[in-house]
């Protein structure tokens, strides 16, 4: 019996695999792949897929777990951390899009209700895309990396209230006061259902359901949990993927969380490829090719129109030029729950025809755009900073009247206040060496004034900034921050400027190394390296290397300049000479039990070395600790014991030490 869905299944899983090993070479990503795979097997490109209505439900499905995930990894204590970012700058982006979208396309002759959705629509950018390439890029961490975050995750919660607001935009109703009451009552009944899944239901659901430490009830729980959520919210009039995104809400409050989302994920990425995959099924080829220049048009006028405000909300974050430009690229494209919205605006009537196409038409594009609109953002804002425009906007809300470094000589320049850049700060206090941090997050640059630090706001990479910090004058600048585009940047302004400056730099790869000391870094400490050198210290230091042959190493490595982890090929001749020693030996605790054998003897009297093969270290014994115990000490119960001795002496003396019944330490 042939079932027509398994061949439609297998033709799309086949034809994306093709599609994404080819788009993996290019390093295009997934989600662009997935387009291109429903476009091809579509009714409007090869038309190999007849099942279209089977691949839309699972499409739906594939919706329903995406915004179920996104609920579990919305946190509102990750939300107070870029709280600025996502409450300033992801609310004036949003809101100032639509006004502006509605605008233009009224004045085009579309209906109030639907201009307003349009807006909607062009409002949201890609989270899926934009996070994987800045993820990819290391750049989360980075002044830009952080703002696009808080604007993304914005967007993502204002979805909610978009899919809530839609059906009156269509108009269905004749009393808006009506409508904006129910609409009112059914917001307040979905906080009702989020606090009180949250506060009383589904943690003593969860808690019961992980006692039973059963994998596939804990997984069928949280499926069911999703669903069923999702279905009140359907049968309350509200959409599936809303209801998915509050169960994912509820379920991200419990301590179950991270287990809930493990489980989910794999599904997630498998349902969620058909959702993409769908919206190029829907896109018209004979459209966009008839249609292809006022496409490209309206798909520019997005890209510029999404980059001109974006950037604009990074301004009212008080970032420099550099920063905004980057912000406005990376948030250009429309994003994945516009397709989302989408399908609300077809099913109340805003979007058909050729409307509805040529959103489709741009979406795709501007989404196929985005990896090389993200990979050419830095060249783009180097060569917007060199024009003549006003020092007050490349430099963003630097307070140059506060003029800090001016009396600084001979001092450190510490650029970047995070972790490392803190660290660097409380040791050069401590020395009593002069220095000055430059950073770029005002929260940071505000807690740090507070707390007496001499730091100010400014992006290192203008000249300016650095001329502020009176960097002629300095001795050491130290780069630590989490931009690799931006830390080459400030490496080579930095040897220019100061030529005998001694600049040591932070990165966090390998490859990095080569280009940083071209442009001048003196030092290089990328933090791959120094965690292999971590590992293989403690790796060295669990087979009992003595800790002279481990440093010598370590100071070998360090000295070699990195070459020793660029190249396998490479041995050192000291590494060739380190010997594993005593292999088999390992060390132990165990705790006497009362009923112990050795408990109430001495050393002398139980002969471990003798009888057993193994030698006593040392004796915790409440908040004492004897070191090398003499032969008439006597082990207590409750004592815990160190030992030293080969493996399998260490099993045989386990009966000594403990009961057969209880586990040692």
């Amino acid at each position: 019996m042939e079932i027509p869905l398994l061949k439609d299944i297998l033709i799309i899983f086949g034809l994306s695999v093709v599609v994404l090993f080819i788009f993996h070479r290019l390093k295009i990503p997934t989600v662009v792949g997935f387009l291109l795979t429903g476009i091809m097997a579509g009714p409007h490109g090869l038309r190999l897929v007849d099942g279209l209505h089977e691949v839309e439900v699972l499409a739906e499905f594939g919706v329903v777990l995406l915004l179920f995930t996104i609920g579990m990894e919305f946190s509102f204590e990750r939300l107070a951390q870029i709280k600025k970012p996502v409450l300033v700058g992801g609310s004036f982006q949003v809101f100032f899009t639509i006004l502006v979208a509605f605008l233009l396309t009224w004045a085009l002759g579309l209906p109030f209700g639907q201009a307003v959705f349009i807006g909607f629509l062009v409002s949201l950018s890609s989270t899926a895309i934009v996070l994987k390439l800045i993820q990819e890029r290391a750049e989360v961490d980075s002044p830009h990396g952080r703002t696009t975050l808080g604007i993304l995750i914005f967007q993502d919660i204002i979805i909610v209230p978009l899919m809530l607001f839609t059906p009156l935009l269509a108009g269905g109703t004749g009393d808006m006061g009506q409508a904006l009451l129910i609409l009112l009552a059914k917001g307040i009944g979905v906080i009702l259902l989020v606090v009180v899944g949250t506060r009383w239901v589904v943690p003593q659901l969860l808690y019961q359901i992980a006692k039973t430490r059963d994998r596939e009830l804990f997984l069928l729980s949280i499926v069911a949990i999703c669903v069923a959520v999702a279905w009140v919210t359907n049968a309350a009039g509200l959409s599936l993927a809303l209801g998915a995104f509050l169960a994912g809400l509820i379920i991200s409050e419990s301590e179950y969380s991270h287990q809930a989302l493990g489980n989910v994920l794999p599904f997630k990425d498998v349902f969620t490829s058909f959702f993409f995959v769908s919206i190029g099924m829907l896109l018209n080829l004979n459209f966009l090719l008839e249609q292809s220049v006022l496409v490209f048009a309206i798909a520019l006028v997005v890209l510029g129109l999404k980059t001109l405000i974006a950037g604009m909300a990074a301004i009212i974050l008080g970032y420099p030029l550099r920063i905004v430009i980057l912000v406005g690229l990376a948030l250009s494209q429309v994003g994945e729950f516009s397709f989302i919205l989408s399908k609300t605006g077809v099913k109340h009537g805003l979007l058909k025809g050729d409307v509805y196409q040529m959103f489709l038409a741009v979406s795709v594009l501007t989404m196929a755009a985005t990896p090389f609109i993200i990979a050419a953002a830095p060249r783009v804002a180097q060569g917007v900073i060199r024009l003549p425009l006003p020092a007050k906007l490349k430099a963003g809300q630097l307070l140059l009247e506060e003029d800090r470094g001016a009396d600084l000589k001979d001092h450190l320049i510490i650029i970047g206040f995070g972790l490392n850049g803190k660290n660097l700060a409380r040791a050069a206090s401590a020395a009593e060496i002069p220095y000055l941090i430059l950073e770029m997050n005002t929260d940071s640059v505000r807690s740090g004034r507070e707390n007496g630090e001499p730091i100010m706001f400014g992006d290192a990479t203008q000249e300016a900034v650095l001329h502020h910090a009176n960097i002629k004058e300095g001795r050491v600048a130290v780069v630590a921050i989490s931009d690799p585009a931006a830390t080459r940047r400030i490496t080579e302004v930095l040897r220019r400027i100061n030529p005998k400056i001694y600049i040591l730099v932070r990165t966090r790869y390998l490859q990095e190394l080569e280009s940083l000391y071209q442009l001048g870094a003196d030092e290089v400490i990328p933090e791959e390296f120094e965690t292999s050198v971590e590992i293989f210290t403690r790796v060295l230091k669990k087979y009992l290397i003595p800790r002279d042959e481990i440093e010598s190493f370590v100071a070998e490595v360090r000295a070699d300049g990195y070459d020793m982890f660029r190249t396998i090929a490479k041995k050192s001749a000291s590494f060739s000479d380190l010997k594993i020693h005593l292999p088999e030996i390992e060390i132990s605790t165990f705790r006497i039990n009362e009923n112990s054998p050795a408990a109430e003897k001495t050393l002398a009297q139980i002969e471990l070395r003798k009888k057993h093969g193994v030698t006593l270290l040392a004796i915790r014994r409440n908040a004492e600790t004897l070191f090398m115990p003499h032969g008439d000490t006597k082990i207590q119960a409750n004592d815990v014991v160190v030992v030293v001795g080969k493996r399998n002496k260490l099993s045989e003396v386990n009966k000594l030490f403990y009961d057969v019944n209880l586990k040692g330490n």
